[in-house]
């Protein structure tokens, strides 16, 4: 691993709240699209996955949790008549996504400045409760998922998204390649040197995640947190992986 990558891996595991801040604070105004080529296109579809087990459960107030421009919250509030609010720790990329629910007058998404490991709601307060690549920027993600499911009243559905590593022999290699040399360039051409910074970053940074947090351990995480009829689901040759599971007790 490059010196600079390195240490920006360790420095996001120290304090993974201040790095996520500083990561994502210049990169509000092209996210969504930069979202789509940093994901090689797939975002859009592990995004509709999460939405699905959302709106499956007909619920009437949902929590999105790390909403950034709040595009789950946005596509939320299009499946079901629910109200949401979308919480994120980075001021800048709240005020870009107020900006686009305002131009787009979708009364019933509001968002908030809050961290996911310390939520200003009451127990239960939630029908569902999403969250997308939201585990590699806190401390421990096992604490943090139990305060996730805390906000969700029993026999709420929480779901996720998170970026995944593709399995041996094949596809793994094929991975390491795109994240090593393709998101680099492609961050540089389509963003700038924060994006190339961005795609430089992300390869190790998921790498390292699972090598601690395996995907049997994520499971099993969110047993621990009260949750229960966890499902798993990957996708794009492993390289996304969709999570749903219910509160314990409905």
């Amino acid at each position: 691993m490059p010196e600079g990558v390195e240490s920006a891996v360790r420095r996001s595991r120290e304090d993974p709240n201040t790095f996520a801040r500083q990561l994502f604070a210049g990169l509000p105004e092209r996210y969504d699209l930069l979202e789509e080529a940093l994901s090689f296109g797939q975002n859009r579809r592990w995004r509709a996955a999460l939405v699905d087990a959302i709106a499956a459960s007909r619920p009437r107030l949902v929590l999105d949790v790390a909403t950034g421009t709040a595009g789950v919250a946005l596509a939320v509030a299009r499946r079901t008549d629910a109200s949401v609010i979308g919480v994120d720790l980075t001021e800048e990329m709240l005020r870009q996504g107020q900006a686009r629910v305002s131009g787009l007058g979708e009364r019933r998404v509001q968002l908030a400045l809050a961290r996911a490991e310390r939520l200003p709601f009451r127990d239960g307060a939630f029908d569902a409760l999403s969250f997308t690549y939201l585990l590699r920027y806190v401390t421990d993600p096992a604490t943090t998922l139990r305060e996730l499911a805390r906000v969700v009243r029993p026999g709420g559905t929480v779901a996720c998204v998170e970026f995944a590593v593709p399995p041996p022999p094949l596809w793994r290699p094929a991975w390491r390649l795109y994240t090593r040399a393709v998101l680099p360039a492609a961050g540089m051409v389509t963003g700038g040197p924060q994006w190339a910074r961005v795609g430089r970053f992300l390869g190790p940074s998921i790498e390292e995640h699972y090598r601690g947090f395996p995907v049997e351990r994520h499971v099993q995480m969110w047993q621990e947190a009260g949750l229960e009829d966890v499902r798993v689901r990957t996708m794009s040759l492993g390289g996304g992986l969709v999570m749903e599971g219910r509160r314990r007790g409905g």
